[in-house]
């Protein structure tokens, strides 16, 4: 099994928001629940972005905070490059379809990643090369019902489960996605592997205006299997709907 993601969507936002808006009251249950699923996929997609991230990571033996800039064309180009620390500067990833390169400063060398290396931790994270690249959808590629209607924590939730088509290229056995009622924003994201076993959980968290819309700009990873380690991306700045040039998601601009 995988290590856990942003999901592609979690670094192609990093990696890749629509702007919060509440379910109408008169949805149907499957109404309601694909938009719901529909604003948490494209949380952090637009036309195109450009901004900056913070990612700590924590293991049981180390922890470490890497900050990046990240851009984004449509759903099939994104660049990511580390700018600090310095033993790591430099560093790039770019995502052109479902191809990825890395590109590592020390060697000078890039690096295209075989389909054997994509289930591999991106950067020592709790996100995989996978996570990258994956375009799935859910309300595509699963069905799915509001399963719960109430109050969690103090909070007016929906929560709806996701079980994958049968026909769907995807890794996970159930995904359960809870949000809540009064605008759609996700609280957590919770990935079932094949056994119906949990693998790992997406809290977001923090909800501010940021590039113009609501949305949480923290999102953690966090691992069923490994107690007290964790992933935390921390949006600092972005801006949709910029002008990017294709070229700037080439082999060329990932060494620059």
């Amino acid at each position: 099994m995988p290590r856990p993601s942003p999901c592609a969507h979690l670094l192609a936002g990093l990696l890749l928001c629509l702007g919060a808006s509440a379910t109408p009251a008169s949805d149907d249950p499957s109404t309601r629940a694909r938009r719901i699923l529909d604003h948490v996929d494209d949380l952090f997609r637009g036309d195109s972005s450009r901004g900056e991230a913070e990612m700590t990571i924590k293991t049981e033996h180390w922890t470490r905070t890497l900050e990046l800039e990240f851009w984004s064309k449509g759903k099939e180009r994104s660049l990511i490059r580390i700018l600090a620390p310095e033993k790591e500067k430099g560093t790039a990833t770019l995502k052109v379809g479902t191809d990825l390169w890395n590109y590592l400063p020390k060697v000078k060398r890039v690096v295209k990643l075989p389909s054997s290396m994509l289930s591999a931790s991106w950067m020592g994270s709790h996100l995989t090369n996978d996570d990258l690249v994956k375009e799935s959808r859910m309300a595509e590629d699963y069905t799915y019902e509001v399963a719960f209607e109430g109050e969690r924590d103090g909070v007016q939730v929906y929560e709806i489960v996701c079980i994958p088509k049968p026909e769907a290229a995807v890794v996970w056995g159930k995904v359960v996605v809870r949000v809540r009622q009064q605008d759609s924003i996700p609280l957590a994201v919770e990935f079932y592997d094949e056994d119906m076993d949990l693998a790992r959980t997406i809290v977001y968290s923090d909800v501010q205006r940021l590039g113009g819309r609501a949305l949480p700009t923290t999102l953690t990873v966090v691992p069923a299997d490994e107690p007290g380690e964790l992933t935390r991306i921390h949006y600092q700045d972005i801006t949709f709907d910029v002008g990017l040039p294709d070229d700037l998601f080439s082999l060329r601009t990932l060494q620059r």
